[in-house]
């Protein structure tokens, strides 16, 4: 057995920062009490209630501005920026309720303090951060045991979701199948040879990756039992994908489809889908009143940018595959569809007017969809609608598409929160995986971090 290496999975460094973030901050406020004229954020007993509105506020702005996104963790120039919106607005917004925190002190330069003090800790950290803890002492070092045509979509996979997750070797297990690996930048071994390499090489875990187990020789089947029997971390590659990209790799379900989609409970808890859709109503009838106060700019935009009708009506499939029609803001040229057949929307369409670009990229367009929600069409969070033609068009060579429709649509969802665009068959691949994450793994929390996710959308424009 190789001597094994201390590696922090996805969700023990995303635990670690959160934990860190607030530990740092609260031991810098402590710092500056102790050492200057500073007495508006005191840690005591009676004053518990002011951590946690602190360590909640930074949680969630932190969440907003992609502070706990591992890719941008472990960049400087990506983190500077994200720890200055999340220092400035967490202080902002702990300014502003003083019911929940401590009154406004009357020496202004007290808040210098509290903030100088809550950027300089998570600075000093998140530098400790990317030069020790995701530094490559810490990387995963990772065997794939699969078949030559799978390698190229492991490895870039993995490398775009995980930044310290590197696949330093790859087994072939096909015996039939004498071609060679052509991938650059992993080394193939031959099946003897898997003992040795995982000695030399510190392996950590072992990814089987592969569309039929029957292909496996019994030479690497043998190998990895016996591994297997001395505690050795072996996984298979649609487990390792899902926990690593938070999408299901629908285009490596076969036959066995079962295995893979045992949806979440949630879809028929009767007290979840209670609350779920209480918090629709809620928030649809707030989000309808908000559109209303934005109508009076939009006609005036509409009418200079636009020159058409305000609105428009587009059929969608929802749940069950049932027909609804959607109504959003109008950002298109008047019969943007003249040939009377569906046409995917790019990015950069031409068909989109320069107001409807600022609509879509601010999601204002979406604002009347609170109507659709309110109507029970739709519900807040969930999979986006797709027009019957192309669900048809995509059901055909996208296996699992329809499975979406298993829950109501939504007017946000997983798939839209990381995504940013998409106009192809490939793209809907993507968002598909997410969709069905959602459907997966549905609960109160998701849903939470939907929503979070999608401010910061909002805030980054990332809309269509």
């Amino acid at each position: 057995m190789a001597k094994q290496e201390i590696h922090f999975n996805i969700s023990e460094r995303k635990i670690l920062l959160r934990l860190i973030d607030v530990l740092s901050i609260l031991g810098m406020l402590y710092l500056v009490s102790a050492s200057f004229d500073f007495d508006y954020f005191t840690i005591d007993k009676e004053n518990w209630t002011w951590i946690l509105v602190l360590a909640v506020y930074l949680s969630v702005f932190g969440t907003i501005f992609e502070l706990y996104d591992l890719q941008k963790a472990s960049k400087s120039d990506k983190m500077i920026g994200s720890v200055v919106l999340t220092a400035s607005v967490t202080v902002l917004f702990y300014l502003l309720t003083p019911f929940y925190t401590p009154f406004l002190p009357t020496n202004r330069l007290q808040i210098v303090y509290f903030y100088l003090a809550i950027i300089i800790a998570l600075f000093l950290w998140r530098f400790f951060y990317i030069n020790f803890i995701s530094s490559p002492r810490f990387y995963k070092k990772v065997l794939v045991v699969g078949e030559i045509s799978n390698i190229d979509t492991i490895v870039n996979t993995f490398k775009d979701s995980d930044p310290n997750y590197r696949i330093v070797g790859f087994i072939n297990c096909e015996e039939t199948n004498q071609e060679g690996l052509k991938y650059k930048g992993v080394t193939e071994y031959p099946p003897s040879a898997m003992h040795d390499v995982i000695k030399e090489h510190n392996i950590s875990e072992i990814v089987v990756a592969s569309y039929n187990a029957e292909t496996i020789t019994s030479e690497i089947y043998n190998d990895l039992m016996l591994l297997l029997e001395k505690g050795f971390l072996i996984k298979e590659y649609t487990q390792v994908y899902e926990d690593m990209t938070y999408r299901v790799p629908v285009q490596f379900v076969g036959k066995d489809f079962y295995k893979y989609f045992p949806f979440s409970r949630s879809n028929h808890n009767k007290l979840y889908l209670f609350f779920h859709r209480l918090f629709d109503l809620v928030f649809s009838f707030i989000g309808a009143v908000i559109g209303a106060l934005f109508i009076p700019f939009i006609l005036i935009g509409n009418l200079l940018g636009n020159r058409g009708p305000l609105f428009y009506k587009q059929e969608r499939v929802g749940k069950n595959g049932k027909i609804f029609s959607i109504i959003k803001f109008r950002t298109m040229v008047v019969d943007a569809e003249r040939s009377g057949n569906a046409v995917w929307a790019t990015k950069n369409d031409a068909r989109v007017t320069v107001f409807g670009k600022f609509l879509r990229r601010s999601r204002l367009d979406e604002f009347p969809q609170f109507l659709n929600i309110l109507k029970g069409d739709m519900s807040l969070i969930g999979p986006r609608p797709e027009r019957p033609y192309f669900v048809k068009e995509l059901s055909q060579v996208i296996p699992f598409y329809e499975t979406r429709h298993i829950v109501k649509p939504g007017l946000t969802g997983w798939a839209q929160v990381k995504v940013r665009y998409g106009s192809t068959v490939e793209d809907s691949l993507m968002k598909l995986q997410y969709d069905l994450y959602y459907i997966k793994h549905r609960s109160f929390f998701l849903d939470a971090n939907v929503i979070i996710k999608t401010f910061s959308t909002m805030l980054f424009f990332r809309g269509q």
